[in-house]
């Protein structure tokens, strides 16, 4: 993968450097098949339920919130929104546990695999096209960096020979128990300098890597990446209609004060915001809605 250089926002403007990606929620026209799917073919645990949907994850985690959305239109494929949430596992035993599960679900929701140098990732579409990732980590002290970029590429990971080497009867039995969470968020957007200027000059993440001008990676704290915004299906999208799809993702900071540093950049910037106690609502300029909570809340 080669790699772009661009500036990273002063210092002072950074993001937390522990921040740390939250819950996404889902518009859902189907409750019925995407709770079937998230809870056997991703082994999730319905954690609450309300008048506002269902909260999924494991060991008490909230991973997803599938809010019913019953009459909304399905986003065409070259919308912004949604391009993936990426679900991290501790180890590959515990992936391969949930890759499985996945491809027996129905193996035509099986998208691809790879090998990122970073991660190994295995790539599925749920029942209503949103994507997800399942994937892990290599150690850190194993990622190269080139000055600030970390080097990333997509190099190939045969899934049988993967599951053979790593699946094993405990991961499969204790699948539920296992910890997970959400690692990243990848969105789809119109053009890659909007992303920027908006991803890392004013909200304050670091762009860690690029791709030939059509992808942007961006984290805090020197991960490979938190959020990612690619136009591989949708450049020159506009803001986004009201459709199924990505309802809203949350991003958790230490504290109040990195919640009220965020909200001053977002408002020089002109970007409207909603502060509400120790939350911050606000959107991207396609109209994706970011969270960001105080884990002090």
């Amino acid at each position: 993968m080669s790699m772009s250089s661009s500036l990273s926002a002063p210092s002072q403007d950074l993001l937390p450097a522990d921040l740390s990606m939250g819950t996404v929620m889902l518009k859902v026209g189907d409750m019925g098949l995407m709770l079937d799917y998230y809870q056997r073919a991703l082994g999730l645990v319905p954690l609450t339920e309300s008048l506002g949907g269902v909260y999924l994850g494991r060991k008490g985690v909230p991973i997803i919130h599938l809010s019913p959305a019953a009459g909304l239109h399905v986003p065409g494929r070259g919308e912004a929104g949604l391009f993936h949430t990426a679900i991290l596992f501790d180890n590959r035993s515990d992936l391969a546990a949930t890759v499985a599960t996945a491809a027996q679900y129905d193996p035509r929701l099986f998208a691809g695999s790879a090998d990122h140098l970073v991660s190994e990732a295995f790539y599925f579409t749920d029942p209503e096209g949103n994507g997800v990732e399942l994937y892990f980590d290599k150690p850190r002290s194993t990622w190269e960096w080139h000055s600030d970029q970390v080097v990333m590429d997509s190099l190939p990971l045969p899934p049988q020979g993967f599951l053979q080497a790593n699946l094993t009867e405990q991961s499969v039995t204790d699948q539920h128990e296992a910890a997970a969470g959400v690692g990243h968020v990848h969105l789809q957007v119109g053009d890659v300098p909007t992303a920027h200027r908006f991803y890392v000059q004013t909200l304050g993440f670091e762009q860690t890597a690029g791709w030939h001008g059509q992808a942007l990676f961006v984290s805090a704290g020197k991960y490979h990446h938190h959020m990612a915004m690619n136009v591989w299906n949708s450049r020159g999208a506009g803001p986004r209609k009201d459709t199924l799809g990505l309802g809203e993702v949350l991003i958790h900071v230490p504290g109040n004060d990195d919640i009220l540093a965020a909200a001053d950049r977002l408002k020089a910037a002109g970007v409207a915001t909603q502060h509400t106690g120790l939350e911050l609502r606000f959107e991207d300029p396609w109209r994706n809605r970011i969270r960001m909570a105080s884990v002090a809340a």
